[in-house]
């Protein structure tokens, strides 16, 4: 078991001294790490979408539909970590920039939320901010991604 575990850990931490990215934290790229939110939240969104309701504070009881748009939201991000995780070079780059487009019109939808008054200030605030984190630190990860 500890084997497996140093594996999987070096995969996501490079502990070489000499070869620290100024872009990354604790050893781990941020687009690594946001493609890594991307699957958990996707999963937990796909498989139990009363849960991500309950967690992204939406009322499931008010909106019967929540269970589906759960799930394709699930699916979505499930899918956007998993290709970014796996591709290289330019098609990396794209799929962070198409992250980054994604997680912009998240925050735009959270923010547009609070306006409106379908959720409150709190659960916008709470839909909005780590929409605006996960575009700042894929403008980050775009900035540093080598081809």
């Amino acid at each position: 078991m500890r084997g497996s575990f140093r594996a999987a850990s070096s995969l996501l931490t490079d502990s070489t001294p000499s070869s620290r990215d100024p872009s990354t934290v604790r050893g781990m790229n941020p687009i690594t790490g946001i493609a890594l939110a991307r699957i958990a939240i996707g999963a937990v969104a796909l498989a139990s979408p009363d849960l991500a309701g309950r967690l992204f504070r939406l009322d499931n009881r008010a909106n019967p539909q929540l269970p589906y748009m759960s799930r394709m939201f699930g699916s979505r991000e499930i899918v956007l970590g998993a290709v970014t995780l796996a591709a290289k070079g330019r098609t990396r780059r794209k799929l962070i920039a198409a992250g980054i487009a994604v997680d912009g019109a998240d925050a735009f939808a959270g923010f547009d939320a609070m306006r409106s008054g379908a959720v409150s200030q709190s659960v916008g605030i709470g839909l909005t901010a780590p929409a605006i984190g996960a575009v700042v630190a894929g403008a980050i990860g775009l900035a540093t991604a080598g081809d």
